[in-house]
């Protein structure tokens, strides 16, 4: 499946693999080097623990690298009054009786505990492109539930950082 990704999420992920390649990556073989100039190597933790973290960090970098060959850029075209990419929802849930304020982002920076909701997800999809007061049904597997939209607020806020893996 193509990661679905933003302008912004590209340049991010450059940011990432360019700081990863040219200071990350130094520290570790730094690492690697005082770690091995330490001695026997069998009964050295230093050294198992700095190749640990110097092959995580090309790991990481593979990882990012593979997302941006594979990754379709998308662009938000909802109106002001819609819910689109990085718009803040305010919710209500009518089976619990409760509201709840998401954001929408693409699924690299989503994280439903801390409310960021990725566009490829149920609740994403359906929405997207909806206003305020749409009572919008969810469907999930063979159900679903409904949620009133209450508040939509266009102004993205704080940016997310990507996930990890």
């Amino acid at each position: 499946m193509r990661e679905q990704l933003t302008k912004q999420d590209v340049e991010k992920i450059q940011q990432e693999i360019e700081h990863r390649k040219l200071v990350v990556r130094k520290e570790a073989i730094e690492a690697v080097k005082e770690a091995r100039a330490h001695g026997d190597l069998s009964e050295n933790f230093e050294y198992y623990a700095a190749k640990k973290d110097k092959n995580q960090n090309e790991s990481r970098i593979r990882y990012l690298e593979r997302m941006l060959r594979t990754a379709k850029v998308v662009e938000d075209h909802s109106k002001a009054d819609e819910v689109g990419m990085d718009t803040k929802v305010l919710l209500y849930y009518e089976d619990e009786d409760e509201t709840e304020e998401v954001k929408i982002v693409t699924s690299i920076r989503g994280n439903s505990l801390e409310g960021r909701i990725s566009i490829e997800s149920p609740l994403g999809k359906a929405l997207l492109g909806h206003k305020v007061g749409d009572r919008v049904h969810v469907q999930v597997g063979n159900g679903g539930y409904d949620v009133e939209i209450r508040a939509i607020d266009k102004d993205g806020g704080e940016e997310e950082s990507i996930r990890k893996f």
